[in-house]
């Protein structure tokens, strides 16, 4: 079908829903919606490539991005609650426990996230179980998983935050390069699964 041009406003009872469709399989994914109360969905815009299976099966775990682009300004936001999820060594990747699971928690890429410019990482609820010192890497590979040293990754430590504690809120000293992966990684040794901690990691970014 092709595009249809109003020139006077377009009304709905039910509602607006925007739709990709499955060339294969026929098949339809919302991508944005309004329902017919006005409530707004932006079902597509998330990271492009999100968290590694390492994880996303974490039991308790919660993972969601969201990408918002308003005027220039595009912001990234990952929230993750790490139950389920296990500390071990210092500068250890943080994941599900005894898998070979890639444990990233999400890719940067420019055409998505822009250019960033700034982030932080907000604590809403205090880790608990495993090692609340923790801190945000970026690196060029996506392949690293529990228990490895994110030193054996070509990495940058994006933000060396001490012990989380609720209401805690740390900025980054240095920023992702497009293509990189995030990971969380521990500043101590704590060998146990958390049963509790809530984070918020949000990026700033431009589109060049």
């Amino acid at each position: 079908m092709g595009n249809t041009t109003y020139s006077g406003p377009v009304r709905s009872e039910g509602g607006f829903t925007v739709v990709s469709k499955d060339t294969s399989t026929g098949a339809f994914t919302t991508q944005s919606s309004i329902s017919s109360s006005g409530v707004a969905s932006l079902d597509a815009n998330t990271l492009s490539v999100e968290a590694g299976t390492g994880i996303t099966t974490g039991s308790g775990t919660v993972y969601r991005s969201s990408v918002i682009r308003s005027g220039g300004v595009i912001t990234t936001q990952i929230l993750i609650d790490l139950t389920g999820l296990r500390s071990t060594g210092s500068g250890d990747i943080i994941g599900v426990n005894g898998t070979a699971l890639v444990c990233h928690i999400g890719q940067i890429v420019a055409a998505t996230n822009g250019t960033i410019l700034t982030g932080s990482m907000e604590c809403f609820e205090a880790p608990g179980g495993g090692d609340p010192d923790i801190n945000v890497h970026s690196a060029s590979e996506g392949t690293g998983v529990e228990d490895g040293a994110i030193g054996d990754l070509t990495e940058t430590i994006l933000v060396n935050a001490g012990d989380a504690t609720l209401g805690s809120k740390v900025y980054f000293a240095a920023v992702p390069a497009a293509d990189e992966f995030l990971y969380l990684t521990t500043g101590a040794a704590t060998d146990a699964d958390y049963t509790a901690g809530k984070l918020l990691i949000e990026l700033k970014g431009y589109a060049a």
